[in-house]
């Protein structure tokens, strides 16, 4: 049995799903839940219900859901129990980057990043694809499930916007998923979104890591200082990267009470995700992909230490830094 058909098989007894996005979703994680809620009204699940936790704060993301008229729900909303099936879509562990307590076992798992087992009655976890989005895109033809011009947008913005716009380690999956949809993919959406404005709060938190920053070697590492938009982080670290003579970097900020990290590097003797691990482990979970990853440090570890933001992101940042550069091995 083909993967696609195991998960059609594991909705055939549903008659209500709940599509759980990841934390502070992005739209490769929207666009496969867009996708599963397709292929699960193709195969008669009445009652379909997108929910996130965090925030969307990402002005592209803001400008994904609405252009695209995406239905979402906050976990807050949401009592998992009352629905038949429960699925993730671009993460797998329950308590990790999700609001999702950790007791609940999702019964539908499809991601690409690397973790442990949920446990779930279906799970396809490819961490040899660029994107979930792409996974999708292969049950989408398989199940022969006519593609809208709103999810056929969806997916090849996500596919672009995951991969193929930084040439992040795609695969040769990531390009033909892409050529699949984008007959039936409206352009002028595309642009649209990648002409969405950043919002104020996003770009002070930029301004504020480019005037942080900290180097050593072809490594940087920067804070985005207090800010209430999550998405700042990976936008700061994606536009630190284009220093000169830069190829890892690690952005940190306040958020909501939590510090939050988001790294990026396009060394290949650098593996983001391991770094992380090896520096952070042991304060939060930390985690992600060879190019890209990111964690979150409960403030309660540090909250002694300050009476404010700016006394505690000056504690905090040294420590965080060093633990950075010591976890990538650089001389000082």
């Amino acid at each position: 049995m083909s993967r696609a058909a195991a998960l059609v098989s594991a909705l055939e007894t549903t008659d209500s799903l709940a599509i759980v996005c990841h934390d502070n979703p992005d739209p490769d994680c929207l666009a496969s839940a867009l996708a599963l809620e397709a292929i699960a009204r193709e195969h008669d699940v009445a009652d379909v219900t997108i929910a996130y936790g965090g925030e969307i704060s990402h002005q592209q993301n803001r400008a994904f859901v609405n252009l695209l008229d995406i239905s979402l729900r906050t976990i807050s909303e949401v009592t998992l129990a009352d629905y038949d099936s429960v699925s993730f879509v671009d993460h797998s562990s329950p308590g990790a980057n999700t609001e999702v307590p950790p007791e609940v076992t999702p019964d539908i798992v499809v991601d690409h990043h690397p973790g442990e087992s949920a446990a779930a009655a279906f799970e396809d976890v490819r961490t040899d694809y660029g994107a979930t989005a792409t996974i999708f895109v292969e049950y989408l033809r398989d199940l022969e499930v006519d593609l809208t011009t709103r999810l056929a947008s969806a997916l090849l913005f996500a596919l672009h916007r995951e991969r193929l716009d930084f040439v992040r380690e795609p695969t040769r999956r990531e390009y033909e998923a892409a050529l699949s949809v984008y007959p039936d993919a409206e352009l002028e959406t595309l642009e649209q979104l990648y002409g969405s404005a950043f919002s104020p709060g996003t770009l002070d938190a930029i301004g504020r890591a480019i005037a942080s920053r900290e180097r050593r070697g072809s490594s940087l590492v920067a804070s985005a200082g207090k800010t209430t938009e999550t998405d700042a982080l990976p936008q700061a670290a994606d536009y630190l990267l284009n220093l000169e003579g830069v190829n890892t970097v690690l952005v940190y900020g306040i958020v909501d009470d939590v510090i939050r990290l988001s790294g990026r590097s396009i060394d290949p003797r650098v593996h983001m995700g391991e770094t992380l691990e090896e520096g952070f482990d042991d304060l939060g979970p930390v985690g992600g992909h060879h190019d890209m990853a990111g964690g979150r440090i409960e403030l309660g570890l540090f909250a002694d230490e300050g009476d404010d933001a700016d006394e505690l992101l000056e504690f905090v940042g040294g420590r965080l830094t060093r633990r950075f550069f010591d976890s990538l091995n650089l001389d000082d």
